[in-house]
């Protein structure tokens, strides 16, 4: 049975941080729904109804785009070791550029990682937890290198023409903010 809860508790944060994996939801008012796994060490509580994720380059950034539009996100963690668990945290979310303010306010909560290309902080409303029960057990083996290599062997300037050719407009041609 799902339980809500109006803040991350301590033992949610736990949670949280023991986690691989998370998953984000965003839709624009049209368009494809996007569903992007997340991993590395990118994420941050902030505080009770705050996390931030340092969001690395891909090879698209619908994300961004839809938050333009519609700031609503979901983020979705599943334990793949130990007790069943599924966690979202629901609520509204704003992306950080490397031009902005904020951006060097925060990026000294995570490592330093190649290819870093926004900062998404999410102001959460609702935190739901849900059984899980159906989510296999899994064994982590280890982070992938490969993002973190073909940024650093790319060097700032060919990542940044990169965003420009392939991480600046959406799927459905939106604007990411890049």
């Amino acid at each position: 049975m799902g339980k809500h809860y109006p803040t991350i508790t301590p033992e949610i944060q736990t949670f949280i941080e023991r986690q691989h994996l998370f998953f984000v939801g965003t839709a624009a008012a049209d368009g494809r729904v996007n569903i992007s796994p997340k991993g590395q060490d990118t994420l941050r509580v902030l505080d009770a109804n705050r996390v931030a994720w340092l969001n690395l380059t891909g090879s698209g950034n619908e994300t961004a785009a839809h938050l333009l539009e519609v700031n609503r996100i979901t983020l979705m963690w599943c334990a793949f070791e130990g007790r069943p668990n599924i966690l979202r945290l629901y609520g509204a979310a704003t992306v950080y550029h490397p031009r902005d303010a904020e951006w060097v306010e925060l990026l000294p909560l995570f490592p330093t990682l190649p290819g870093a290309r926004q900062i998404v902080v999410v102001t959460v409303d609702l935190v739901q937890t849900s059984c899980g029960m159906a989510v296999p057990l899994l064994d982590f083996r280890a982070e992938r290198d490969e993002l973190n290599d073909s940024m650093e062997k790319r060097g700032p300037e060919q990542v940044a023409q990169y965003w420009h050719d392939r991480n600046a407009r959406s799927l459905d041609g939106k604007p990411t903010g890049i």
